[in-house]
This record gives C-alpha cells, sequence and structure tokens, in this order.
C-alpha cells in the first residue's frame, strides 16, 4: 500500500536556521519532535518549504540522515531531490538513499522548461538510479510546466513512480487520473486538503502541518470514517492559520514565523532570495 511507502499525514518541513544562516540542528531536532508528537507520519526533507535551491548537496545529505535518524521507525522520510539538471537530481537521490531516505519528492524540472517527452525522460532517470519509491511533484506556478495527464499515465508505468504531490490544484484532472493509473495522490496546496481527500487523494503533504500536523491527521480520519461534517469543521477552524501562513507571505517564510512564535524552533531565520517576516 502506498500508504506504507510514504504515509498519509506528510508535512513539507521546514528547515530551521541559526540568525547567520547556517543549519540549526536544535532547532531541526525540536522540530522533528514536535511532528512526530503532533501525529505526522512522513516528512518531507528539503523540498521547497525546505528552502531546497538555497541547499548545498552536503546540506541536503546531512538534512536526510538527521531526519532519518529522529524520526527512525516513526515516520517515513522523503527527500526532495528535484532540479532543473537531471545529473544532479540523479546524485542528490543517491546521496539520499545512502543517507537513510525512504522515498524520493521529485519535482518537475523548473526554468529549462523542457517539453513532456524530457519531463519523462528526466523523472525515469532518477526513478532508475536508486531503489526508492518516487513521489512526482507536479507544481506549475514554480516549475513553469505542469505534467499533463498523459505524462503521469506513462510516468506511472514505472515500478518505482508511485505517487502525486499535486499542487496543480486541478480536481477533475486529478480524479481522471486517478481512475486511469496506480498513482496515489496526495494534496500539496493546504487550501484544497479536504476536496482533495474527499475525492479520492492518499493523504496530504502539507506546509501548515509544520505547525498542526494534529488537525491535518484529524481531518484525514474524518475523511476515511466518512464524517464529512466533522471534516468540514476541521477545515473551517485551520481557514485562518492556512490563510497567514499561505496567503499572507511565503509558506516557508510564515510557516517559520509561526514555528517561531510557539517556541517550537528557536528563530525564523530563512535564507536570500528569502526574507524574515516583519513583526506586523
Amino acid at each position: 500500500m502506498t500508504d506504507l511507502l510514504f504515509g498519509t499525514n506528510l508535512v513539507a518541513m521546514v528547515t530551521p536556521m541559526e540568525p547567520d544562516g547556517s543549519l540549526s540542528r536544535p532547532g531541526l531536532k525540536a522540530l522533528v519532535d514536535h511532528l512526530l508528537a503532533t501525529g505526522c507520519d512522513g516528512i518531507v526533507v528539503g523540498g521547497t518549504t525546505g528552502e531546497s535551491p538555497t541547499l548545498t548537496d552536503a546540506e541536503s545529505a546531512e538534512l536526510v540522515r538527521s531526519v532519518a535518524g529522529l524520526a527512525a521507525g516513526k515516520a517515513k522520510v522523503i527527500a526532495g531531490v528535484g532540479t532543473y539538471d537531471t545529473a544532479s537530481s540523479v546524485r542528490r537521490a543517491r546521496e539520499a538513499e545512502a543517507a537513510g531516505a525512504d522515498g524520493l519528492l521529485l519535482v518537475c524540472p523548473y526554468y529549462s522548461r523542457p517539453t513532456q517527452a524530457g519531463v519523462i525522460a528526466h523523472c525515469r532517470a532518477v526513478a532508475d538510479a536508486t531503489e526508492l519509491p518516487v513521489m512526482l511533484y507536479d507544481v506549475p506556478a514554480r516549475a513553469g510546466i505542469a505534467m499533463e495527464p498523459a505524462t503521469l499515465l506513462t510516468l506511472a508505468e514505472h515500478p518505482r513512480i508511485r505517487a502525486v504531490k499535486d499542487a496543480k490544484g486541478d480536481l477533475f484532472e486529478a480524479m481522471t487520473v486517478l481512475a486511469r493509473a496506480p498513482l496515489a495522490y496526495y494534496c500539496g496546496i493546504d487550501e484544497l486538503n479536504l476536496p482533495y481527500l474527499a475525492s479520492g487523494a492518499t493523504g496530504l503533504v502539507s506546509v501548515v502541518g509544520n505547525v498542526v500536523a494534529d488537525r491535518n491527521a484529524a481531518l484525514i480520519r474524518a475523511v476515511r470514517d466518512g464524517d464529512l461534517k466533522a471534516a468540514q469543521v476541521i477545515q473551517t477552524e485551520l481557514l485562518p492559520l492556512v490563510d497567514t501562513i499561505m496567503r499572507t507571505s511565503q509558506g516557508a517564510i510564515m510557516a517559520k514565523a509561526v514555528l517561531a512564535e510557539r517556541g517550537i524552533i528557536p528563530h525564523a531565520s530563512v535564507r536570500l532570495p528569502l526574507i524574515e517576516a516583519q513583526a506586523e
């Protein structure tokens, strides 16, 4: 089952940093402990919310190794390895596997805007590089291109490509692919968690989950139990926090600001080009 490969209540984890921009090891341990205590069963390390474009290869591998050690047996560790360069993505995938990752998150190559045939070749090359299961990351707002339905159906034929983190927001397309391919869908847009779950998504990859993974767990449970009313209540209660984190500024910035304000991580520091949230 895909639940066993990746989990259901995944968090796109921020990368705790010191004011000088270095990785915060105390912050990392505190955050992982918090995520595990609040019901997260999958931690995405070094994804977009983890400020992946600013992480070196060595830092990415170190983060995976550290989180894998802290979360061993308690949550799956999914390593973000996608870049706009296939060779770099393959290298990061192999390093993540060696560091103890349970799976890979592979974003559609950004900036270079390959053809759909190029997207397929890129994803197959990374999936062929390790023995780990792969979750595709379809986020056209960041990548500049989308994974078209035919591309997703073709990639689903690869034995290690098992899931999609969908940040596209096209529910009809998601349901169409779900009906035709053995791909598990994970909602990658916190604003749409409930409709995705209600449409058959396996779970969530949530930015807001950095703060309230327990509420996401309750939402998933309510939908699986068929209690739509309870799910609607939870989603309504979460709306102000979702708005604050996802729409006030930028997800990584605001998630860190809330975590620091609550004393879960020591600093809200981010790396340029991101700028730390202002007090107001």
